[in-house]
């Protein structure tokens, strides 16, 4: 009888649908390569983290999915179909780093711009895109923020506003480009709780991660990547020092909590 539980799980794992499937990509800068021929299978309703070290290619996979950097060679299929043909199933949250927090902007403003995917450039937000943003900032613990100037805000609090704009998009796949950079630690707990929230609701969540220590807390699925893809799976399975070793190179200790 255990054999056959057994059996009926690893069925039930080894039948989830691929989220994100990526094939031979290859991206290259001024001739060097940043991605090489990588092949990567994400089933659905994981939360997962890419790891490496500086210069891996982490965002330069991410934006390659999202079709905001064109590749040398290869394909990439959101639930089987091109990218442009699934864009309103996408959220993406950028590296904070790369907004322009001083553009005169409130954090409400911001979040319902999250809806803009629904309603086209043109149309203005309606009572139930506010109503939906104003939900999105509870969320993240910002709605007595919500009429904040964003160039007013922490770091922290950036974060989340952008997070919130990503939650309006009710999107089914996530990507986040370093969401706990430069955040202090309640934000990170609250940034967590949220991903977790995601995965209990079936949705698929990838995240670039730079913390190697709170992979296993935080991650259920993980990718190491060092310009070629060196391993992708279960946290459990291949979260180890041989792996975090041809990743960064060097002898990697990690210490995993049971």
């Amino acid at each position: 009888m255990t054999e056959n539980h057994h059996h009926q799980i690893k069925q039930s794992s080894s039948t989830k649908r691929i989220a994100v499937k990526v094939d031979d990509l290859t991206v290259a800068y001024n001739y060097k390569p940043v991605l090489w021929d990588i092949d990567l299978e994400i089933p659905e309703g994981v939360l997962m983290a890419i790891v490496g070290p500086n210069g891996a290619g982490k965002s330069t996979l991410i934006k390659s999915i999202l079709g905001i950097l064109k590749p040398l060679a290869g394909s990439i299929r959101i639930y089987n179909k091109p990218y442009s043909k699934q864009r309103a199933l996408v959220a993406y949250v950028p590296q904070k780093g790369s907004v322009d927090w001083d553009f005169p902007t409130t954090a409400l403003d911001v979040v319902t711009m999250g809806t803009y995917g629904s309603l086209g450039w043109i149309k203005r937000p309606r009572q139930r895109h506010k109503k939906a943003a104003l939900e999105a900032l509870e969320k993240v613990g910002m709605l007595p923020f919500k009429n904040r100037q964003i160039s007013q805000l922490s770091g922290g609090q950036q974060q989340r506003i952008f997070l919130a704009r990503a939650l309006v998009q009710n999107a089914s796949i996530y990507f986040m480009d370093e969401p706990f950079q430069g955040v202090d630690a309640t934000t990170e707990i609250a940034i967590i709780n949220i991903l977790k929230e995601l995965r209990k609701a079936n949705k698929t969540v990838i995240v670039v991660h730079h913390d190697l220590q709170t992979v296993p807390e935080y991650f259920d699925w993980v990718t190491f990547l060092n310009v070629k893809k060196i391993a992708t799976g279960p946290v459990k399975d291949i979260f180890n020092d041989d792996n975090l070793t041809k990743t960064y190179g060097i002898n990697y200790k990690v210490s995993v909590q049971e």
